[in-house]
């Protein structure tokens, strides 16, 4: 059976909209990065990483994030270009972004790197 990183990066993404962190959690390795300016730079470690998700998600309750696009870079990355919309609480402002992101998997197709770019 073959690794689709297409396939994975659509699940990942279908689970951070509705935040559910027992669908996201075993989808990272224990030692992956993940850098957005969404979770204020670079983070390391799963824990580390659901913990700002955590963060992120209770100040965007209701975001919504759909990818535009999601292609194979390698085996084992594919690169989403997404946007989204999301009320920031507790002021309310609207808050809308766009960007590339690229996702990198290890041979057990855990996801070891993330790296988010605005645009």
């Amino acid at each position: 059976m073959s690794f689709d990183p297409v396939a994975q990066v659509k699940r990942y993404h279908a689970a951070l909209n509705g935040y559910s962190e027992e669908a996201v959690r075993p989808m990272f390795a224990a030692g992956a990065i993940y850098a957005s300016p969404g979770v204020g730079g670079r983070i390391e470690g799963r824990e580390a990483i659901l913990s700002a998700f955590r963060d992120y998600f209770a100040a965007h309750p209701d975001q919504v994030a759909e990818d535009e696009s999601v292609t194979a870079l390698s085996p084992l990355s594919a690169r989403a270009v997404w946007r989204l919309r999301a009320t920031a609480e507790p002021a309310g402002r609207i808050v809308e972004r766009r960007g590339v992101e690229t996702v990198r998997f290890d041979s057990d197709g855990l996801i070891i790197a993330v790296e988010v770019e605005d645009r």
